[in-house]
């Protein structure tokens, strides 16, 4: 259970976590809830008013538990971590090939290439399902922008490319939704915060995802925030938002349409405040959560390694291979790909 790095996701506001033993313990209005051994988590994410002993957190730091509060609507505010986990060595390598101009264009390239792949994958399955010209017209120029990332070197330049691609991708998103809801209708990507019921899905599944990236990076030792695609800034798990790129339209936005398109989710989930944000009700995010464990327990063979793995253990794959191409092990980093 351990090496698959489980996290616990608590959204019940009001709810107070403490250690009994060598457990973690929900509590609800003076109920006891849940008891989970820590040793089968890697990670607790707490939504909005939800609280921990300090004796908890002790263990949690001590167990190399992660702990991550975020707000009612999902916006990240803070984490705690124990001991750094690998060696200085790694991470000097990394703040090295970091500021490396040709290398770490050659990093950002390859996090662009496994994005812009994946996204012209999903679109090219819901075309073979519901023929689609405009579809078919963004995946040729998808194939287009990753022909000339082959040949380019320049980090701009990539970065370019890459918001050229997503811009691109989100333009045909709608089609990927065959729900009638007006609710769902996709109009284009917008967040901090999001102001409909899709991009309130898409920006929360991208916060799972970047917590589970970030949990596989720190484990194998790298630097989360010091990143090649995306630029540092203060707070912000760069390196961590590199990597996820690759994972986005696999997991995130097929499971967002899926639930949607299945009816899982229905527009009575959301509601929209005064200052025009679109928030979830806490039953609904609970589906999600659901959902989204769900999903990382299928199995799937690695493209590259071509072994079965669970889909939650994919990003924790994929970051060793970038720990061994930071080390020198590898000639080149392999992004993660579906056919």
């Amino acid at each position: 259970m351990k090496q698959h790095l489980n996290t616990l996701y608590v959204t019940s506001q009001e709810s107070y976590l403490s250690k009994d033993g060598e457990c973690v313990c929900v509590h609800l209005k003076n109920a006891e809830k849940k008891k989970i051994p820590i040793h089968t988590l890697g990670g607790l994410v707490l939504f909005g008013q939800v609280s921990c002993s300090p004796f908890l957190l002790g263990h949690c730091a001590e167990n190399g538990v992660s702990v991550s509060w975020l707000t009612e609507q999902e916006r990240f505010l803070a984490s705690m971590h124990g001991s750094v986990s690998g060696n200085v060595l790694l991470r000097r390598e990394q703040y090295r090939k970091t500021d490396n101009p040709d290398v770490a264009a050659a990093l950002a390239r390859a996090f662009t290439i496994g994005k812009i792949y994946n996204c012209r994958t999903i679109l090219r399955r819901a075309i073979r399902d519901r023929p689609n010209p405009e579809m078919e017209e963004v995946c040729l120029r998808l194939s287009h922008c990753l022909e000339r990332l082959r040949t380019e070197l320049a980090l701009e330049n990539v970065r370019g490319i890459e918001g050229e691609a997503a811009h691109l991708y989100f333009s045909v998103f709608n089609g990927l939704i065959s729900n009638d809801d007006e609710a769902f209708a996709f109009t284009g990507r917008n967040r901090r915060p999001p102001l409909d019921a899709m991009n309130c899905l898409l920006s929360f599944l991208y916060t799972l995802l970047a917590h589970d990236v970030r949990s596989a990076l720190e484990t194998v030792g790298l630097d989360p925030s010091v990143g090649f695609l995306h630029r540092d800034r203060p707070g912000r798990p760069s390196l961590a938002l590199d990597l996820m790129e690759e994972f986005r339209p696999y997991l995130a936005d097929r499971l967002a349409c899926t639930l949607v398109n299945k009816g899982q989710v229905r527009a009575k989930d959301f509601k929209r405040q005064e200052s025009g944000a679109v928030l979830m009700d806490d039953d609904a995010r609970k589906e999600l959560i659901l959902a989204w464990q769900g999903r990382k327990a299928e199995e799937i063979e690695h493209p590259f390694l071509k072994e079965r793995m669970k889909v939650g253990m994919l990003w924790h794959i994929q970051a060793r291979l970038l720990a061994r191409h930071i080390r020198g092990d590898m000639e080149a980093y392999p992004p993660f790909v579906v056919r």
